[in-house]
């Protein structure tokens, strides 16, 4: 994604940020959008807001059928097989 490593974008959410409001677009919904730029199919999270915060994303812009989120640990598991 255009947005990672050490320009990374995190919403803060671990920081308390998830319980204030925010401008628009909400984080979650841009972030969402520069991961259906990328034209993926899956995206990992390693973080449970991250995480909490794609599914809402996926779920409020209906992209359930072009994009899948879920835990790095979810895939790892599923490659070890």
């Amino acid at each position: 994604m255009a947005r990672s490593r050490s320009e990374g974008m995190c919403c803060g959410a671990g920081g308390g940020r998830m319980w204030m409001e925010e401008g628009q677009p909400r984080v979650n919904h841009r972030r969402v959008q520069q991961a259906v730029a990328t034209e993926a199919t899956k995206v990992a999270t390693a973080c449970p807001f991250c995480l909490a915060m794609f599914e809402e994303g996926i779920s409020s812009e209906s992209l359930g059928d072009r994009l899948q989120v879920d835990d790095i640990s979810v895939y790892v598991a599923a490659a070890l097989g």
